[in-house]
């Protein structure tokens, strides 16, 4: 544990070097009025928070930076997210307020709008389709042997699905397969479909088949994976390397979910360079949270950035969202 001199310090540090992204002195420190001691006390104890691994000096006329354990002790310092700005505020509330239609959209839009409010590149996993309960299924005729299946989901996902039919149908036997098909789905998850009883009609129990099938193989896609704000990654660095290496990853959606799902199984929600367990992300930082539909965890909402980002904004905007998007999802 550090002293509460030593610690008023390296906040100072921390907060400067977000602000400006400058290797921060000991003269200015000095002039941050909840500091009040000399340069000379101040660089004394800047040296020892670098021989204890807090902060580093990139040159040797240099100001110090924050290390990861630098940032790791501002993290864990903050007593809580904090509020969020009354326009980033503002912006959320209107942004939900007018938040409707499939869930896809609804999830793309809100990586923006995180995107937007912290500057940093923004991810929303969606809520798994095999948990998700159907609420409704229809089949619509687009051609005489083509048809339109469309289910609606408990978790606000609505799923269509182009079926091609061996023989030509009309709307008759449409409906009728629809009514079979909400008879034994309505009310059960995707994870529990299994072959429907045959209605003892040959012609509807051919489109039945054709329905049931596509949801079967639907259970196995993968969590839908929504990035926002990645042109952002690459103002943020100012190696080409790195921002190729950070837009990699998130271009990978099985690395991004199984990352942001193995941070919150730490019992973490900020995980700072190379706790992100990434490599190509060792000068990144992650902060996430998991956003609940009527109590129960469904999926994650996470922003990445460079490891000076503005913590206490982004915690508190990831907490904010995350509330939201649940409330809105949960009123369906």
């Amino acid at each position: 544990m550090l002293d509460e001199r030593k610690a008023s310090i390296l906040r100072a540090v921390v907060e400067e070097y977000i602000d400006t992204a400058q290797p921060v002195g000991s003269r200015h420190v000095a002039e941050d009025p909840n500091i009040g001691v000399s340069p000379a006390t101040v660089r004394s104890e800047m040296a020892a928070l670098e021989a204890e691994g807090y902060l580093i000096q990139p040159h040797t006329s240099a100001g110090r930076i924050p290390t990861d354990k630098g940032y790791r002790f501002f993290v864990d310092s903050l007593a809580e997210p904090g509020p969020l700005g009354a326009t980033e505020t503002q912006q959320v509330r209107e942004f939900f307020a007018r938040a409707h239609g499939e869930l896809e959209a609804m999830l793309a839009d809100t990586s923006r709008l995180l995107s937007g409010i912290t500057r940093t590149a923004a991810v929303v996993v969606g809520p798994p389709h095999e948990v998700a309960t159907v609420r409704s299924v229809q089949l619509v005729g687009l051609a005489p042997r083509v048809a339109l299946c469309v289910v609606v989901l408990s978790n606000g996902a609505i799923d269509k699905h182009t079926l091609e039919l061996t023989a030509e149908t009309d709307d008759e036997e449409l409906a009728a397969a629809s009514a079979h098909l909400s008879e034994h789905l309505v009310g059960r998850s995707l994870a529990s479909v299994g072959p429907i009883a045959p209605s003892g009609r040959p012609e509807i129990d051919r489109l039945v088949d054709a329905a049931s099938s596509r949801l079967l193989d639907e259970r196995d896609d993968p969590d839908a994976v929504f990035v926002g704000g990645t042109s952002l990654m690459a103002s943020s660095f100012d190696a080409v390397d790195t921002v190729r290496r950070v837009l990699t990853i998130l271009e990978q959606q099985i690395v991004v979910v199984t990352l942001l799902r193995d941070v919150l199984d730490r019992g973490l929600s900020v995980a700072i360079g190379s706790e992100t367990g990434v490599e190509p992300l060792a000068d990144c930082s992650l902060v996430v949270a998991p956003y609940t539909v009527d109590g129960e965890g469904v999926g994650t909402i996470g922003v990445l950035g460079p490891t000076r980002m503005n913590y206490p904004q982004a915690l508190a905007a990831v907490a904010v969202v995350s509330q939201r998007l649940g409330k809105r999802l949960s009123e369906g």
